[in-house]
């Protein structure tokens, strides 16, 4: 009982009926499909056992238009099956392709010769089964090749295959007419044959699709539709010329082409492909895995931008912020200060005598030892504050919400740490690198982001004049150029 209750709980708790309902459903679902696809098997059996075989309907004149529409039909779904086939390759299409073309090369005729239906009454019947069986054979290759690898490109166009089978079936067309013209065209198994054949081959086309469990939309279709070939078949097996059942089963077959043809224009307006339609479900997975796919792709999109806005806003050799980026952040505390925040400080900093360095060592140490200095000021500042290189060896630092003695006490500790850290590469010891440094504090010295700036400088190059390795937090005038 708990069990029962536990299933019941979790059936409400998804919102999703119990599977037994589903296989219920399902085979609802399959017995609609099949009882559709036998409606023409309720009228076979409803004519055959309740209506009189004898009562006739014979109107020449309806049945050449009834067959050359029939052709004309079978020409434009010929000529649309193989455009699918062009732009796929799908072998499946290109069996549908010769199918088509063969039932109505051998088919017009049948309506060419509906004035010997009494004259010379073989070579008028006999067309119909032939093109029935010639399409049911080529049909049930088709559907063994299906899920095969599409042709090639150059295969599909070379005139030479086609024009080879359309000479076999002008040679069809000339058989039928040897054997509607010999003593055996009147034999009872001649015509039974040709439409026992198609029925079989139908059938085996169902048979094929059911056993494969080839369930995608257009194979549903192509399988109700070979099922109306095949019950086609077995009404004209049944049927006396020009009989009711005759008519019926002219009916039934081209009820069985315009519901393929429908499917063939499908695939021409998706995929341009049989097998590559896909079922409710199989667009449900496969729209998972493209959901799936897509959001994997948006977050590597989302690291690659980020990764690229770093390199964007920041120096490649320190990893400090670049000029752009430091920019942006002054305007960021300017705004915040008019908003009434506290002010914050910058300080210019400048490696002293750095020139000599890179003269004496060479260049990769002076590499090293900025990257060196980068990581000396990150220690010494706080982890919202921002370093940004702006020159060769110079470089700002921002102190957010920090006063001009703040800052000045900020400078300082940097200022020693540089001057006392040793700098050990590829076993040479170098000491003696010092900084300066100006302070300018926001208000205090300026306004603008230009005016904060330049004081800064300004104290920087103060630094400079009253002998390197200090910190500076007042102007000084009338300075003469270092030497």
């Amino acid at each position: 009982m708990d069990l029962r209750e536990g299933v019941m709980d979790n059936s409400v708790a998804t919102g999703e009926p119990p599977e037994a309902i589903h296989l219920i459903i399902k085979f609802y679902t399959c017995l609609l499909l099949a009882g559709f696809a036998f409606v023409p098997a309720y009228l076979v059996g409803y004519l055959y056992f309740f209506q009189d075989p004898t009562l006739l309907f014979e109107d020449h004149t309806f049945h050449i238009i009834a067959i050359t529409a029939a052709t004309l039909e079978g020409l434009f779904v010929t000529y649309v099956t193989w455009c699918c086939y062009q732009s796929s390759g799908d072998p499946l299409l290109r069996w549908m392709t010769l199918g088509f073309l063969g039932f109505v090369m051998i088919y017009a005729l049948h309506g060419a010769f509906t004035g010997l239906a009494h004259s010379h009454i073989w070579l008028f019947l006999l067309y119909g089964p032939a093109s029935r069986l010639v399409m049911a054979i080529l049909l049930l290759v088709g559907m063994l090749s299906y899920h095969q690898p599409p042709d090639a490109a150059d295969q599909r166009t070379k005139p030479r295959p086609w024009l080879t089978w359309i000479g076999l079936f002008l040679l069809v067309d000339l058989a039928v007419a040897f054997v509607a013209n010999s003593q055996v065209a009147g034999h009872p198994a001649v015509r039974l044959s040709l439409e026992g054949g198609a029925l079989v081959l139908s059938t085996l086309n169902v048979a094929v699709v059911l056993l494969r469990r080839f369930r995608s939309p257009l194979m549903v279709i192509f399988a109700i539709s070979v099922t109306a070939f095949a019950l086609s078949s077995l009404a004209f097996i049944l049927a006396r010329p020009w009989n009711h059942m005759w008519w019926l089963a002219h009916a039934i077959f081209a009820a069985g082409f315009f519901l393929l043809s429908y499917g063939v224009a499908q695939a021409f307006l998706s995929t341009r492909s049989f097998s590559k339609i896909y079922s409710q479900g199989e667009l449900m997975v496969r729209l998972a895995e493209s959901m799936a796919y897509a959001e994997s792709a948006l977050k590597e999109l989302q690291r690659t931008n980020q990764e690229l806005d770093h390199l964007a806003a920041t120096d490649p050799l320190t990893g400090a912020d670049n000029r752009r980026r430091f920019m942006a952040r002054v305007d960021a505390e300017i705004d915040r200060v008019k908003r009434g925040g506290a002010p914050f400080s910058v300080l210019a900093l400048d490696l002293d005598n750095f020139k000599s360095i890179n003269d004496r060592y060479g260049h990769q140490v002076g590499d090293d030892i900025l990257k060196r200095f980068v990581q000396e000021c990150l220690d010494s500042i706080r982890p919202y504050d921002g370093v940004a290189r702006v020159g060769g060896e110079e470089f700002m630092i921002l102190l957010p919400q920090t006063s001009l003695e703040g800052a000045r006490v900020i400078a300082e500790r940097l200022r020693s740490a540089v001057a006392t850290t040793s700098f050990n590469f590829s076993q040479q010891r170098i000491t003696g690198v010092t900084v300066s440094i100006g302070v300018s504090q926001s208000g205090r010295d300026g306004d603008s982001i230009e005016e904060i700036l330049r004081v800064a400088d300004q104290r920087l190059y103060d630094a400079k004049h009253q002998g390197r390795n200090r910190v500076v937090t007042t102007v000084k005038t009338n300075l003469q150029p270092l030497p």
